[in-house]
């Protein structure tokens, strides 16, 4: 008898898929890198790679102008489109993943409408929190969110949290939201109605070193408590009853993510505006880079929103030089080409 340890049956096969997926994590990482720096590099203000450089690493060496250019405004607004990216990435995956719904994500069920409305009621009625004006907005569109998913939980919960009843509940609160936003678009004046209309489309312009650390507080607590049931929900692809005869409670998990999911859309958007189309087109690219394990796929996910929302803020300083097209329009014509391709893609209901 051989003194040497039998190899594992597809041992070595494994670790090369596995050196595969991390060496895609890794090129994300590199992509998401040089795309925050082509964005900082990017804006009415023409800068080189050496001056802004210089202003990150070494700000005292170069003039305040180009300082404040750099590390008050240019910096909060790459950071913001990194971390509202990341929440929307890692929010339409674990959706996508707990409904079994390709077409799933925190835009199609109505997360983001609600908090537009949230905010669209802010703006016109001219609420303002006594000691936080600046904050009244963004916690209008938070609190508008949080009831969205309390609607649709609720609806969910009275038929058993099927994936099939929590899309339709989606649906239906979207369409609710949407009309809701349509009536306060017509209450108001003209000058509101701008004032709402433009923080409807999505923009990276109000990002600030105020709000950049609430954002990433939401992203990391949000994250920390979804990696611990990476696995869980990789049993959950699988369907619910063989996830459940794996030891996962498939109702609960449900329960747990849908709530951390409208947590990191309320606080992404809170700030922001309406970003559609990244949590649904994301999940779909990682997926197609790594496959279903969500040890994989959930921060292959967030490194391609990431990279999404900073091509789109790119996109948004270069086709009209100096102004900047609000990035909710970027991503959404991003978004439906893609969409359209997603669908030609369905084989029996599936991609």
């Amino acid at each position: 008898m051989s003194d040497h340890p039998q190899a594992v049956p597809g041992a070595s096969s494994y670790a090369r898929l596995a050196a595969r997926r991390l060496g895609w994590l890794s090129a994300g990482a590199l992509v998401l890198a040089a795309s925050a720096i082509a964005d900082i590099l990017t804006g009415p203000a023409f800068l080189s790679i050496d001056q802004v450089l210089t202003a990150l690493f070494a700000p005292s060496e170069v003039d305040q102008t180009t300082a404040v250019i750099v590390r008050q405004i240019r910096l909060p607004m790459t950071l913001m489109a990194m971390l509202v990216g990341i929440a929307l990435g890692i929010a339409g995956v674990a959706m996508q993943t707990i409904l079994g719904n390709p077409l799933a994500s925190p835009y199609t069920l109505g997360f983001s409408a609600a908090a537009g409305f949230g905010a669209a009621l802010a703006i016109v009625t001219g609420l303002s929190l006594p000691f936080l004006p600046w904050m009244t907005i963004p916690v209008a569109a938070f609190v508008a969110a949080s009831g969205a998913a309390v609607l649709v939980y609720g609806f969910a919960h009275r038929k058993g949290m099927t994936p099939d009843v929590m899309v339709l509940a989606g649906i239906a609160t979207l369409f609710l939201f949407q009309s809701l936003q349509s009536m306060v678009q017509y209450l108001a004046s003209p000058e509101v109605l701008q004032a709402i209309v433009f923080w409807l489309f999505g923009s990276l312009l109000k990002a600030n070193w105020d709000n950049v650390p609430i954002t990433a507080t939401i992203v990391v607590f949000c994250t920390a408590l979804l990696v611990p049931d990476a696995w869980r929900l990789t049993a959950l692809r699988l369907g619910d009853t063989r996830a459940a005869s794996l030891g996962v409670e498939v109702e609960r998990l449900r329960v747990k993510v849908f709530v951390l999911v409208a947590l990191l859309t309320a606080g992404s958007v809170a700030f922001v505006g309406t970003i559609g189309f990244v949590g649904l087109v994301a999940p779909h690219i990682a997926r197609m880079l790594v496959g279903e394990d969500q040890r994989f796929l959930m921060p292959m996910s967030a490194l391609t929103g990431a990279c999404i929302m900073t091509g789109a803020s790119i996109l948004s300083k270069m086709i009209s030089p100096g102004s900047v097209i609000p990035i909710g329009i970027v991503t959404a014509v991003i978004g439906v080409p893609f969409l359209f391709g997603l669908i030609l893609r369905l084989k029996g209901g599936r991609p």
